[in-house]
């Protein structure tokens, strides 16, 4: 359990752990690539290690360097061996996705499984394209992990439009496109994150984006010779969302939050917060590695309740329960919409911010794929104790509200966090919060 208690000010700089979406696809391609590749600013956490461990099982060497940087030498495309056990995905939804589209292109069997709350996901918006493929999958009911790959080399290409927003089903078809004769495309009606495709390019790969009448079209060449190469992977701004929005609602408060990741289909929430009047500050926008990173400059602020369209959802769709907890302190109503991808996630995270609010003084309205957030105007009330479902977000979202509220807010477990955030208490108590293990 965790207890975070008001807080005052929160004052100095704050390094967030890597990207864990550039961390998961650097550990794959690295593991798919010819030579040595290194990797500096890795996330850490456990489902990117979860990632790490997968690789090693299908033969890439994935080392950790004393000086901090990650080593990886690479099989090659099509090269992966068939693993000689389950392969243990804890709590990485990413790691089952993306890992999906490499497995299914390789001539293996391999049985996929993970902790209680990511054999509740679904994966069948990844299997039905990989099947039209070629890939052979057994689930259980539902689409739902163990899961059993059987895979092939003699993968067809597909020209795939996606039917929901998805950089994890779009990056899955892509990986799988690596080992597989022809090019093999996926069309996107609605822009996501693209560090796939950066990344595949920084690898070697030969891909195109080219928009169009009915949506974006990224096709990539098969049977392509990936080379080793160097990452710097950038602050995740995922991560960065929760001292950011404890700044701007705890008065007197001035965070740096340095070399996060500025790829235009993450910042969504940025953006948000500062039609929000959020004083945030992008400073020394640069490139790193093909990836934009800036530091950012953080003060409190009064916020004013927005509506949020569904179109924004792609840009941050990780970051609506820290968004909510921004809702919850701001002037007047804040409206959420097209939220339907936060059932689905490592819990229903609309649900449960709903009913986490509600229990700490905040009054919410809750549709099927939206929420309504009726803010307080400054503090709220607090003091009920949330049950996390064993969600990272879910967990640091409500810590976040605890240190802005008047009671104070407990967490039944906070193990999740090192899933994303290893570190996240301590960085949290550096700035000034107070959570601390146990009931208060």
């Amino acid at each position: 359990m965790l207890n975070a208690a008001p807080a005052g000010a929160l004052k100095g700089d704050a390094r967030v752990p890597g990207d864990k979406s550039i961390s998961h696809r650097a550990l794959m391609l690295g593991g798919l690539a010819l030579g040595e590749t290194t990797v500096t600013g890795l996330l850490e956490g456990e489902d990117v290690m979860a990632t790490a461990a997968a690789m090693r099982e299908l033969g890439a060497i994935v080392e950790r360097q004393a000086d901090g940087s990650w080593r990886i030498l690479g099989r090659g495309v099509g090269s992966l061996r068939e693993p000689s056990s389950v392969l243990d995905l804890g709590n990485s939804g990413t790691s089952a996705r993306l890992l999906s589209g490499i497995l299914a292109s390789h001539p293996l069997t391999a049985v996929v499984t993970g902790d209680a709350s990511l054999c509740k996901r679904p994966m069948g918006r990844v299997i039905e394209p990989l099947r039209a493929m070629g890939g052979e999958f057994q689930t259980r009911e539902g689409g739902r992990l163990p899961m059993t790959v059987i895979g092939s080399d003699a993968l067809i290409p597909v020209e795939y439009t996606l039917p929901v927003p998805s950089a994890q089903v779009k990056s899955a078809i892509l990986f799988a496109g690596l080992n597989t004769a022809g090019n093999t495309s996926v069309i996107e009606t609605t822009p996501t994150r693209d560090h796939s495709e950066r990344m595949l390019r920084a690898f070697g790969a030969e891909l195109t984006v080219e928009p169009g009448d009915n949506g974006t079209r990224i096709t990539l060449v098969g049977q392509a010779e990936l080379k080793g190469c160097s990452v710097a992977v950038p602050a995740d701004p995922s991560s960065a969302a929760f001292p950011l929005v404890a700044a701007l609602l705890l008065p007197g408060s001035e965070v740096r939050l340095p070399n996060v990741g500025m790829n235009p289909q993450r910042i969504g929430l940025i953006e948000v917060l500062r039609e929000m009047g959020g004083d945030i500050t992008i400073e020394n926008l640069r490139d790193a590695a093909g990836e934009p990173v800036a530091d950012l400059l953080v003060r409190a602020s009064k916020l004013q309740g927005i509506c949020v369209p569904a179109e924004r959802a792609a840009s941050m769709i990780d970051e609506y329960p820290i968004l909510a907890v921004a809702a919850a302190a701001a002037e007047g109503r804040t409206e959420m919409q097209g939220l339907g991808e936060l059932r689905v996630k490592e819990s229903d995270r609309l649900a449960v911010m709903a009913r986490g609010l509600e229990a700490c003084g905040v009054t919410t309205e809750e549709g099927e794929d939206w929420l309504t957030v009726v803010g307080t105007g400054g503090s709220v009330t607090g003091g009920a104790l949330i049950e996390a479902e064993l969600d990272h977000r879910i967990a640091m979202s409500f810590l976040v509200l605890g240190s802005i509220s008047e009671k104070g807010v407990r967490i039944d477990d906070g193990s999740p966090i090192d899933t994303s955030f290893p570190g996240f208490v301590d960085l949290m108590n550096n700035l000034g919060a107070r959570i601390t293990t146990g009931a208060p």
